[in-house]
């Protein structure tokens, strides 16, 4: 047995007691592996990675990647390593408040959860987990036209979540019509209506991995789920996955996309919805303060700064960087949300501090959602939750009304 190396001059070496081991040895309980792993993720990059190993390939890129070279994509996450934050201190940050009222209604958070597509592809739970989770730490969740469950049966499973309803504009303007109303008599607040889509993004992992909605069983998918087995368990012994607005489809996203967006959509159709659609209406995809100005014009309560998260114009303007504009250029007429690149909780601080009246986060949660269902949804907000406050204090703030332009500052690149 090797000797103790020497202690330094003055310090006698001598061997533990067990009664002084006995605090430091923590074996884990066994059983609970799922819930153990989504309580280790640290944030929602640990998810991120814990979604990666769950999840087959191309549902995992479907939802990670983006448009063209993922330039756009990379953009935004990069303006917001640019932001820099300006601390106050010696203020008394014992309490915080980061409650704040979104379209007139209070929210928990000045958080609201974005719409997505195919979401029941990511987890057979789907939407209805998502929303769950909203409802349990009081944030909106907006369903999406291309979801996978309609929106009377998530009103009905989730009746005390706030609920948005997002919409594409159809070719068939009657079908349009129907979504519409639909979400109006299942008691949806709030309509979002998506403007970036004339025609849909170009997403290079998708056609790599030769993604179809749903899924198609191939020699590569095949291999890919020997791998994951537990998730082709779940969408083959589950309800079929299929779009809650369409009675079938089989083939890419991109393809449904172009047969059914409308390139020729224009301010008269915001102007339109207006009329039809009686609750709150928001519009999503604002890309320039020129837009922002003629968009609030139209008498729209909210509208979301936004490139999609890079996922169809490649090379566009980055959100965060162009949102001081667009609340200048909208001056009030609308709350001002924004969504891209929102991963934690000081970036949600950092774009309410550069004038945003809320964020929208939907790969994150997506990430939970592929990771662990409803509970991984949950996680994911308890870390962005927990963030927020923890960037709160740090800046010296105690309200979401006190996260003003003076807090922070764009690095240059």
């Amino acid at each position: 047995m090797e000797s103790l190396p020497s202690a330094p001059e003055g310090v006698r070496r001598r061997l533990p007691r067990p009664a002084e081991l006995a605090p430091l040895l923590r074996p884990r309980r066994p059983g609970g592996g799922g819930a153990r792993r989504l309580a280790a993720a640290a944030d929602v990059a640990d998810l991120r990675a814990l979604a990666r190993r769950r999840t087959p390939r191309a549902v995992f890129d479907y939802t990670d990647g983006a448009a063209g070279e993922e330039l756009s994509l990379a953009r935004n996450r990069s303006a917001f390593r640019r932001m820099e934050f300006r601390p106050a201190v010696l203020r008394d940050v014992s309490a915080v408040d980061t409650s704040t009222a979104l379209l007139g209604e209070a929210s928990a958070l000045p958080i609201a959860l974005a719409p997505t597509g195919f979401t029941r592809m990511m987890h057979h739970e789907g939407e209805i987990a998502v929303a769950r989770a909203a409802a349990a730490h009081g944030v909106p969740y907006t369903l999406s036209t291309m979801g996978t469950t309609a929106a009377g049966p998530l009103a009905a499973a989730v009746p005390g979540v706030r609920r948005w309803f997002q919409l594409y504009l159809w070719r068939d303007r009657a079908r349009s019509l129907d979504l519409v109303r639909g979400a109006a008599e299942a008691g949806y607040e709030a309509l979002m209506l998506t403007v970036d889509t004339p025609v849909a993004g170009s997403r290079l992992r998708d056609v790599r991995n030769g993604m179809t909605i749903p899924p198609a069983l191939t020699a590569r998918t095949v291999l890919d789920g020997a791998l994951r087995p537990r998730w082709w368990l779940n969408l083959l012994t589950t309800p079929p996955l299929r779009f809650a607005s369409l009675s079938q489809w089989q083939g890419t996203a991109a393809d449904l996309g172009n047969l059914m967006f409308d390139p020729a959509a224009t301010a008269d159709d915001v102007a339109w919805l207006r009329e039809v659609w009686p609750g709150k209406l928001i519009v999503k995809g604002v890309q320039t303060a020129e837009d922002a100005r003629v968009i609030a014009g139209l008498g729209v309560d909210a509208l979301v700064v936004s490139n999609h998260g890079g996922r169809q114009l490649d090379r566009a303007p980055v959100p965060l960087e162009e949102l001081p504009a667009v609340v200048r250029a909208v001056d009030g007429a609308a709350e001002v949300y924004l969504d891209s690149g929102v991963r934690s909780g000081a970036d949600a601080v950092a774009a309410l501090c550069m004038g945003a009246t809320a964020v929208l986060v939907g790969r994150a949660y997506l990430y939970g959602l592929m990771a662990g269902g409803e509970a991984g949804v949950r996680r994911v907000l308890d870390i962005l939750t927990a963030e927020f406050r923890q960037t709160m204090r740090l800046l010296g703030v105690t309200s979401v009304e006190e996260l003003t332009q003076d807090r922070v500052r764009l690095r240059a690149g």
